[in-house]
């Protein structure tokens, strides 16, 4: 006797239908879950690099050293290229800049930007605790830049995740209190990089779209500050993007509206020829945006609203983990 199949029950809600404690819990539990034990003992484990602490110097090696490590004092002295030798620090200062800017309130998939940086901050958060290690946070908003001190514990990373859900959408911001000119990445660069003074780990989550030239050949205007501070510091550049970023569907007549000026424009997206010419726009950005991460020194993390958002951390994590076990094997197979 053949059994009538049941009818299916209600889809478990996501990230983005739950209250604001409940998201916060159903994060704690999918980095602790997925994502803790990876990183264990290794506070550089996000980034190539055994820690920012220095130790002392030693004879540049080509091919395996990076020129922004040079001992410029001691190869002056010694007329032998020298690099600097860290080593990792017992405990760990960690800033986020982290963008809540209106470009990043967009979101066609489960998770819109916004959410998928709450999502990034916590990871970063979770996997960065530990008995000493201190977490500090600016949040840039159009109504300026909000500063969260750098302090230890679960309590203050909860409490910094909590300020970034219930921080206001577009429209939602007091006039009379914004500043009549919003604030820029640059100024948010710039705002960690007076704050952050020993040497530690940056992350910056955003969209980059920020001022982003037309001309992909053009360096993007925040390029400059953010190599100023991975001069200093290891940085982590958490890109988030949105898949009708990248291609246009035919979905007919659409408006479309520049979150950040308000501009709206109309568009027939049944013309096969404007769907081709917007892929390829979108993936020259993609890669005007690599490079500039690229020359400034950061490393680039690149999450998407369509995808498993921890899968792609540990897919990172693992990638930097070999960047960094091959030149040791390669020194072992010298000898």
């Amino acid at each position: 006797m053949r059994r009538r199949p049941l009818p299916p029950g209600p889809a478990e809600p996501g990230l983005a239908d739950l209250a604001p404690d409940q998201r916060l819990r159903r994060l704690e539990l999918t980095v602790t879950r997925r994502l803790d034990g990876l990183l264990h003992g290794q506070h550089r484990g996000l980034l190539p690099g055994p820690g920012s602490e220095i130790a002392g110097s030693r004879e540049y090696r080509p091919g395996e050293d990076e020129v922004r490590r040079m001992d410029w004092a001691v190869t002056a002295r010694t007329t032998v290229p020298h690099v600097r030798v860290v080593d990792a620090d017992r405990e760990l200062t960690t800033w986020l800049l982290v963008d809540a800017s209106p470009s990043m309130e967009y979101g066609t998939a489960a998770l819109d930007k916004r959410e998928l940086a709450v999502a990034a901050v916590a990871a970063v958060g979770f996997l960065t605790a530990g008995v000493g290690n201190r977490l500090g946070a600016q949040v840039l908003g159009p109504d300026g830049l909000r500063r969260f001190p750098p302090r230890s514990g679960r309590t203050h990373l909860l409490a910094l995740l909590r300020a970034l859900l219930a921080a206001p959408r577009a429209g939602g911001y007091d006039e009379e209190t914004a500043p009549l000119v919003p604030p820029t990445l640059i100024d948010g660069l710039d705002g960690v990089q007076r704050v952050a003074n020993r040497r530690g780990l940056v992350v910056v989550v955003s969209d980059f779209l920020d001022g982003l030239p037309d001309d992909p050949a053009d360096a993007p205007p925040w390029e400059a500050a953010l190599r100023r501070l991975a001069v200093r510091h290891q940085v982590l550049a958490v890109e988030v993007t949105d898949p009708r970023e990248l291609e246009l569907p035919d979905v007919g007549l659409i408006t479309l509206v520049d979150p950040e000026t308000g501009r709206r424009r109309e568009v027939w997206t049944g013309d096969g020829a404007l769907r081709q010419r917007y892929a390829e726009a979108a993936a020259a950005q993609r890669d005007q945006l690599r490079h500039a991460l690229r020359r400034s020194g950061a490393t680039h993390l690149a999450l998407r609203t369509d995808r498993d958002w921890s899968a792609d951390i540990v897919r990172h994590v693992h990638a930097q983990r070999r960047l960094v076990a091959a030149p040791a094997a390669a020194r072992g197979g010298a000898a």
